[in-house]
C-alpha cells in the first residue's frame, strides 16, 4: 500500500500538527484543552451545540489560517459500525478536498485510544484508495501519508493495511465497466493476482466441465459468445494450517437475465453480480497478506448470463454434477446455477468449512434493503458466529432461516428439484435450501447473500458506493473459526 502511515510522538498541539487537514477523534473523558477546542467552541456556540453533540454528528470547520478541522466524539457505547460510519462523515470533507497529506489525533481516555485510532486509520485508509474512473479529468490526487497522534500502535496496522488491500482490490474489480471484466479478461487477471501471491491457480473451462457433466453451469454459460465461462480455483496454502476453508464467489460478469430479460432499470449495473468471486479474492488477498494458519480454496463461478441460440430456456431440465435434475424456471436465477457445480467441487475437497458470497437474490434485498447483508447456513452455530463476525467488522449480518420444509416449494414434477419458483416470496430461503443440495460430504456451510454490495452514499467504513462489504466479515469468521 502506497499510502504511508506515520506514527507521531506526544500530543497533537497547534504548533507540532503538519499540513492542513486535521481530524480529531475526542471521548467523554477528553481534557478541555487541546488544539484548536477554542475554535470549535466558538463554532459550536454559534450552532447552539454542545460538545455532546459530537457524538450525533461530525463537526467540521475551517480556521482563519486555512485548516480544515473535523471534530468527533466516540466512547465505549459505540458498536463498530457506528464507530466507522461517524468517522467517515468526519473524514470526508477533508477528503474531498483531495490533500497530499492529512492528521489524526486521537485525544482522550487510554482505554479507548487504541480502539479509536485503529477505526481511524482503517476508515482513512479504506477512503484514501484509487479506484477506478474513466472520466477525461480526475481530480482525485493519491494520498501519500497520515499522521498520526496521541497513542503508538507497535503492530503498524498490519491487520487494518491487509483488510483494506483485499477491500481495495473486491471494489476495484467489481466497478470496472463490463467490456474491462469479460470472463476471458478477469481470468487473466486472476493469474495475475495468483502469480503475484504464489497462489496454486487451477480452470475448469466449459470443454472441462462439459465433460465432466457440470450441467448446471454450463447450462448458464452456454449462452455467451466466446464460451468463456469457467470455474476458477485458487489455493493459499502456508507452512502451518489449523484449518482448510473454502471460500466460494458467485462471478458472473455480466447478468442480462437471459431469456427472461431483464428490463432497463433492472440491467442497469448488473456488471456488479461478480461482487461476490471479487468479495472471495480480497478475502484470499487479506488471509495471505496476514499469513493465516488456514489453507483456503477459493472457487470463482466466473460467466455471464447471455441471451443467444445456445442460451438456457424455462423448462429445460439439466443434470448436475452430483446427478441432480434441475427444472429450469427461470433463466435470470443463474447465480444458484453456476454456484451449484461450484458447490461440489468445492465440497469434494471435504474442508473443514465452507462458505459462499453472491449478489444473489432480490428479496434478501427486499428483506434487508441495503444497510444489511444476510446469512444462512447448515449449521446454526455457524450463522451465531457470522453474526458475531458482522458486529464484529462493522459489516452488518442478519441470520435467516433454513427450515427443511421451505424446499417443499421447489418439488418438480419431471426433475428432482426446481431451481426456484415464480411466486417469488422467500426466494433468498429458496436459493439456499437449493444450494444445499449440491454441498457433498456434509460440510458445515454458511451462505452470505450481500445485499449491500453497493449503498448510495457509502455504508459503514467506505464513502464509496461499492463498498467492498463481506472482505473485514469474511476475515473476522475465519478468525472466529480458528478459535473453535
Amino acid at each position: 500500500m502506497a499510502i504511508q502511515i506515520v506514527q507521531k510522538r506526544g500530543l497533537a498541539t497547534e504548533k507540532n500538527i503538519k499540513g492542513s487537514h486535521h481530524l480529531f477523534v475526542l471521548d467523554s473523558a477528553t481534557l478541555k484543552t487541546f488544539p484548536f477546542h477554542k475554535e470549535l467552541d466558538r463554532k459550536l456556540k454559534r450552532t447552539h451545540k454542545k460538545r455532546e453533540s459530537l457524538a450525533k454528528s461530525p463537526v467540521t470547520m475551517e480556521t482563519q489560517n486555512g485548516h480544515l478541522l473535523s471534530f468527533v466524539l466516540l466512547d465505549k457505547k459505540n458498536n463498530t459500525f457506528q464507530r466507522h460510519t461517524a468517522i467517515r462523515k468526519a473524514l470526508q470533507p477533508l477528503l474531498s478536498e483531495n490533500p497530499d497529506m492529512f492528521t489524526i489525533a486521537v485525544l482522550g481516555s487510554e482505554d479507548l485510544k487504541e480502539l479509536n485510532a485503529r477505526a481511524a486509520i482503517y476508515v482513512a485508509l479504506m477512503n484514501s484508495q484509487t479506484l477506478p474512473s474513466r472520466k477525461k479529468e480526475n481530480l482525485k490526487k493519491n494520498i501519500k501519508s497520515i499522521e498520526l497522534f496521541g497513542i503508538e500502535i507497535k503492530d503498524k496496522f498490519i491487520e487494518e493495511v491487509a483488510i483494506v488491500s483485499g477491500n481495495t482490490l473486491t471494489r476495484e474489480l467489481t466497478m470496472l465497466p463490463p467490456n474491462e471484466l469479460t470472463p476471458s479478461i478477469y481470468r487473466t487477471k486472476i493469474k495475475s493476482l495468483a502469480k503475484s501471491n504464489g497462489w496454486k491457480m487451477e480452470e475448469f473451462d466449459m470443454t472441462k466441465l462439459k465433460k465432466m457433466g457440470a450441467g448446471s453451469f454450463v447450462a448458464v454459460g452456454q449462452g455467451s459468445e466466446p464460451q468463456d465461462a469457467a470455474i476458477v480455483h485458487l489455493t493459499y496454502k502456508p507452512k502451518h494450517i489449523k484449518k482448510t476453508i473454502a471460500v466460494i464467489g458467485k462471478g458472473i460478469c455480466f447478468d442480462t437475465g437471459g431469456h427472461n430479460l431483464k428490463p432497463a432499470r433492472y440491467m442497469h449495473g448488473m456488471h456488479e453480480d461478480m461482487n461476490g468471486s471479487a468479495v472471495s479474492l480480497g478475502i484470499l488477498l487479506t488471509a495471505t497478506l496476514l499469513k493465516l494458519p488456514i489453507q483456503i480454496d477459493c472457487w470463482l463461478a466466473i460467466a455471464q448470463n447471455h441471451i443467444g441460440p445456445k442460451a438456457y430456456k424455462q423448462n429445460d431440465v439439466v443434470k448436475s454434477l452430483n446427478g441432480t435434475t434441475i427444472e429450469i424456471i427461470h433463466t435470470d436465477a443463474e447465480g444458484r446455477m453456476v454456484l451449484a457445480d461450484t458447490l461440489t467441487l468445492a465440497s469434494r475437497l471435504k474442508p473443514d468449512m465452507m462458505m459462499d458470497f453472491a449478489t444473489l437474490t432480490g428479496s434478501m434485498a427486499t428483506a434487508l434493503g441495503d444497510r444489511y447483508s444476510g446469512v444462512i447456513s447448515n449449521r446454526a452455530e455457524l450463522s451465531c458466529l457470522a453474526v458475531g463476525a458482522g458486529s464484529d467488522s462493522g459489516e452488518r449480518i442478519a441470520a435467516f432461516p433454513f427450515d427443511e420444509d421451505y424446499e417443499e416449494d421447489l418439488e418438480s414434477g419431471i426433475a428432482d428439484i426446481k431451481q426456484c419458483t415464480l411466486e417469488g416470496g422467500a426466494d433468498h430461503i429458496h436459493a439456499a435450501r437449493f444450494l444445499n443440495r449440491f454441498i457433498e460430504k456434509n460440510v458445515p456451510w454458511l451462505h452470505t447473500d450481500l445485499s449491500s454490495s453497493n449503498r448510495k452514499g457509502g455504508l459503514g467504513a467506505a464513502l464509496s458506493e461499492v463498498n467492498g462489504f463481506g472482505v473485514n466479515f469474511g476475515i473476522q469468521v475465519l478468525k472466529k473459526y480458528l478459535q473453535k
